[in-house]
């Protein structure tokens, strides 16, 4: 053992440097983050998933004490800042907040899509989901959704939807309920969710398929009648509208969500470092209230549940899409 001892001082050297250039080559081992961390939104200022996602990028900060910055790269639904981030350093300094439309429906929309969801990103965790509701014009002799269902079986092809336009959530939404309670319903496309909602309230289409917030003035008005709500459990907002499962339609289990994503093959302690922030924030008094005016649920989960959740999502809404025969170039 003695002629050994000699060499221990340089052989600790050679760990000990080892080991600092591993910790500076990877973001991993190194403190994180140790510079402001970008969080790209791929849609413009203002709506559901921006409001969100800058709480995410508040909640973040406030967790780290390191600025997490929110940019909008908006464009071709979503898919332009997706497909930028999928491309990004998988350092953890750049991040995605998706949604339905850029992680779930876009695969089965664009023929030629610069990422896949499933391969292009490392999960981070589920943020919200926000319930759907099927609102029928007042004057529509169905007070039920067995009624509305009775109805346009009845009288195929007779019964009119509006949407924000083709291939939006709320049109995809419309396909899949039509596939799944087996009805023939006309899609009629506005330029916006505002236009669609004006025409089911002043009786130019029957019915529409929106999140909550969108509807509700129009309900409490009585010109919209709301026939029942996604989700697990009614919504206190609107406590004698049964559920889907409820009302007769239990496999109709459709809600728009969000989430946080990093570029795959971001390192697995940051992604979790990241989760548990996340989890911890969206527990807040503020955070749930911040969602809640949205008509949103708070819905954490581990990478690996969303990374499942993900791929369910994409199977459900591709059915939906191939229905409808959506598609957009």
């Amino acid at each position: 053992m003695k002629p050994i001892l000699p060499f221990m001082p340089t052989l600790l050297r050679c760990i000990v440097a080892v080991a600092l250039s591993a910790a500076a080559a990877s973001p991993a081992l190194a403190q994180y983050p140790a510079k402001p961390v970008r969080i790209i939104v791929p849609f413009p200022p203002g709506g559901p998933t921006d409001v969100v996602g800058r709480m995410v990028a508040t909640k973040l900060t406030e967790a780290y004490g390191q600025q997490f910055v929110v940019e909008n790269r908006a464009g071709a639904g979503g898919t332009v800042g997706s497909e930028a981030v999928s491309q990004a350093p998988a350092d953890g300094y750049t991040l995605l907040y998706g949604s339905t439309s850029t992680l779930a429906m876009a695969p089965s929309l664009y023929r030629k899509l610069g990422y896949d969801p499933r391969k292009s990103f490392a999960p981070v965790s589920l943020v919200s989901t926000g319930p759907l509701l099927i609102a029928v014009n007042a004057a529509l002799p169905a007070t039920t959704l067995a009624q509305l269902i009775a109805l346009a079986k009845d009288k195929p092809g007779t019964l009119n939807y509006g949407s924000a336009g083709n291939a939006t959530p709320p049109h995809l939404a419309a396909e899949l309920f039509k596939n799944l309670a087996g009805v023939d319903l006309v899609h009629v496309p506005y330029k916006g969710g505002g236009p669609a909602l004006l025409a089911v309230a002043g009786g130019e289409v029957q019915l529409i398929f929106e999140g909550m917030v969108t509807l509700l003035p129009q309900i409490k008005a009585g010109r919209l009648r709301a026939l029942a709500i996604t989700g697990g459990a009614r919504d206190p907002a609107l406590p004698d509208v049964p559920t889907v499962a409820e009302a007769g339609l239990p496999a109709f289990q459709v809600n728009f969500w969000s989430g946080l994503v990093a570029p795959a093959g971001t390192p697995p302690d940051v992604v979790a470092g990241l989760n548990a922030a996340l989890r911890k924030s969206l527990s807040t008094a503020d955070a749930r209230d911040t969602l809640t005016k949205f008509g949103l649920v708070p819905a954490t989960s581990s990478p690996g549940e969303f990374a499942r959740f993900i791929e369910t999502e994409i199977a459900r809404w591709e059915k939906a899409i191939q229905s409808s025969g959506a598609k957009v170039d």
